[in-house]
């Protein structure tokens, strides 16, 4: 079986198959290296994602920064502390392996500003948008929101600072692999 980003890794221990789990950080990654954006920072929205986002920033040659941040009593909402790290005056790359509300990322993005960056972008592997998430990604302060194709986006989710990357090349490479015995790994060094 072929995964993507796993929310948790753990996951894969609930299958009695050879699983591999593929990650759109390459992806990602590569599209943001072509812009060519100076003064880079990675910043992970939270801990949990800072190990890839450290990965990511690795790739891009770029420094790292995390939010801080705690869920509410009934853990359907983020609050941002602090945000760790050097971000005044460079432009904010966002990381996270999904949205679902937006909330977590738009308050980043918030936090980032008034710690002085100058833009603010986004990336994340699945656009799993609940309703009201188009409509907060569109009057955030992000110049643009990176997501791959993993979920399918209505036309009316596809909002304008909205880029979708197709995972097609990745999944089919890591078919062929599999297919000719080859290494799925030896696509993410």
């Amino acid at each position: 079986m072929l995964t993507l980003d796993l929310h948790a890794g753990q996951i894969q221990g609930f299958f009695n198959i050879p699983v591999d789990e593929l990650t759109a950080e390459p992806l990602l990654s590569n599209y943001f290296a072509e812009k060519g954006l100076e003064d880079l920072v990675l910043v992970a929205v939270d801990f949990g994602i800072s190990k890839r986002a450290r990965d990511m920033a690795g790739r891009l040659g770029v420094p790292v920064a995390v939010i801080e941040k705690r869920r509410t009593a009934n853990d359907d909402r983020s609050e941002t502390l602090n945000v760790i790290g050097d971000v005044r005056g460079k432009r904010a790359l966002t990381f996270d392996d999904e949205i679902l509300t937006g909330g977590t990322i738009v308050n980043a993005a918030n936090a980032l500003l008034e710690a002085g960056v100058t833009e603010v972008f986004c990336c994340a592997t699945h656009p799993v948008f609940a309703p009201a998430a188009p409509r907060l990604l569109k009057e955030s302060a992000f110049k643009e929101v990176v997501v791959t194709d993993s979920v399918p986006l209505s036309p009316d989710q596809k909002v304008n600072n909205l880029t979708v990357l197709s995972i097609a090349p990745l999944i089919g490479e890591a078919m062929k692999r599999i297919h000719e015995g080859r290494s799925v790994g030896e696509l993410f060094q």
